[in-house]
């Protein structure tokens, strides 16, 4: 999933590429930019500076997720090349590494995760366009949630007939990212509009007072992951290379770029306004940012480029969170009807689903006047746990199948162990930085699928929870969220 810009598997992107011959390295490395980076560049500034974090804490944790996301892409690049036989990706990656029900539930994770970006988008969309349009507010009331409702639907209808995303949307996106982005670094640095004291007092003093350095760095974590989701899709393309040699080489120049870009608008924001500033900027804060480095034609560059891309980029997710489901249950993992396709051959049951599924948290958002941020905070810790099963998975591969490393990958087998036990350090990492309130409604969320597990089990006649591990992994999900009801009720916890 390309959580903050488009489709990373399945028919999105890839779609288009097919069409396109081999592709040399500069244009695989163009792809891979393409399909990491997104609508989060748009808010990143405003977002790290709200969790209360100084400039040296923020810069502290991009340097760890520098090295966390590394680990994780050569992670799902190792393993396409290991295990190419395993056609579901994450689902099928967790599934051979440690059974069925936690392969379910890294493919749940997964499909969840991609509906809550899609109801992060929405939100930020309406947030974009409430800049032209101030009926929609921050983008979380009435007008909004029906503009996103209308928005699905007619997405869903048009995958239910076999469409699935044109070239022309896709430059669309591309277009619509790349110009803002370049536009908008260029014009503070050319300027001059970077003010070195403001920076200097932003690396010292963060929007909130009292917090330790250690809880500054791990707040802006989920920033950091959010802004990256799509990184196991970056390798899907590597069977468009000319030359195997330069997919490993254009993954990595692809990541450093894209760190770049995150590095230097994170960077230049702090020398633009105080983070106290920052912190009360609606989203998308590079908007504000821009507006008071050149004016009110910055805000209106950087939000008519949100909504460009991101009205592409929900077309994009339509397809991935129907493909998902859908793939999983081809494979035996979910309930027999989400594998049914139309005449048009469009998973139809999954679409419908999907979005019924949508507008309740559309409806969620409404009442609780839960915001774009919270849903992407979601979206960002439900993929967690399939990056730490891959990761695991790729760190089981290395330390018990050295032998298959022999012929597919250039790279000595120690420093790809090295590569997985960090990626499994990180992944566990951001499931602690993403805090008791993250925990309790992921749990919740978790729950359903046991029971949609068992009725795909039972469909098949196939045994279910046969193994301790799989038992103890329900019981904690089940008693996790059970707790968690419970805060929620007594207002210990709310959303």
């Amino acid at each position: 999933m390309a959580a903050s810009g488009t489709v990373a598997t399945g028919s999105g992107a890839l779609h288009d590429l097919e069409h396109h011959g081999k592709l040399g390295i500069f244009r695989l490395v163009a792809s891979v930019i393409t399909l990491i980076l997104g609508a989060g560049v748009f808010t990143l500034s405003g977002d790290q500076a709200a969790h209360g974090a100084n400039g040296a804490a923020i810069l502290t944790a991009w340097g760890i997720s520098a090295v966390g996301v590394l680990c994780l892409v050569m992670t799902f690049f190792a393993l396409s090349r290991l295990k190419p036989q395993l056609k579901g990706g994450i689902y099928s990656y967790a599934a051979a590494g440690f059974g069925d029900f936690l392969g379910f539930n890294s493919a749940w994770g997964y499909w969840i995760s991609a509906i809550l970006c899609t109801v992060s988008f929405s939100a930020l969309l309406c947030g974009a366009l409430s800049y032209f349009f101030p009926v929609f507010g921050t983008g979380n009331n009435l007008a909004s949630v029906i503009v996103a409702s209308c928005i699905i639907w007619f997405y869903a209808f048009l995958v239910s007939r076999g469409v699935k995303e044109a070239a022309g949307v896709n430059l669309i996106i591309t277009i619509s990212k790349f110009v803002p982005i370049f536009v908008a670094l260029t014009a503070i640095i050319f300027f001059q509009k970077f003010d070195v004291s403001i920076f200097m007092e932003n690396m010292a003093h963060g929007s909130v007072e009292g917090m330790s350095f250690f809880e500054q760095v791990s707040g802006t974590m989920m920033v950091t992951i959010w802004v990256f989701l799509g990184i196991e899709g970056a390798v899907a393309i590597s069977g468009r290379a000319k030359k195997d040699s330069d997919v490993g080489k254009a993954t990595v120049i692809a990541f450093v770029c894209v760190l770049t870009i995150y590095l230097l608008v994170s960077t230049l924001s702090m020398g633009v306004m105080p983070l106290s500033e920052l912190s009360e900027l609606s989203n998308p804060a590079l908007a504000g940012v821009m507006e008071r480095a050149v004016g009110p034609w910055g805000a209106t560059l950087i939000n008519g480029g949100v909504v460009l891309s991101l009205v592409g980029a929900m077309l994009g997710y339509t397809v991935l969170s129907a493909e998902c489901p859908y793939e999983a249950a081809a494979q035996g993992g979910f309930v027999k009807a989400f594998a049914r396709v139309n005449k048009k051959g469009a998973p139809i049951v999954t679409l419908v689903v999907t979005n019924l599924i949508i507008e309740m948290f559309l409806v969620i958002m409404l009442f609780s006047e839960s915001t774009y941020q919270f849903f992407y905070a979601l979206s960002a810790g439900m993929i967690l746990l399939p990056y730490l099963l891959s990761a695991a998975y790729f760190a089981k591969v290395a330390f018990t199948e050295a032998g298959s490393f022999k012929g597919k990958l250039g790279v000595p087998v120690p420093v790809w162990r090295v590569f997985a036990v960090f990626g499994v350090i990180y992944s566990v990492f951001l499931a602690w930085a993403s805090g008791a309130v993250g925990v309790t409604l992921m749990s919740i969320l978790y729950a359903p699928g046991i029971l949609v597990y068992i009725k795909g089990k039972k469909e098949r006649n196939q045994p279910f929870l046969e193994n301790t591990l799989d038992r103890v992994v329900a019981a904690i999900i089940l008693i996790a969220a059970i707790v968690s009801i419970g805060l929620l009720v007594t207002g210990t916890v709310s959303i």
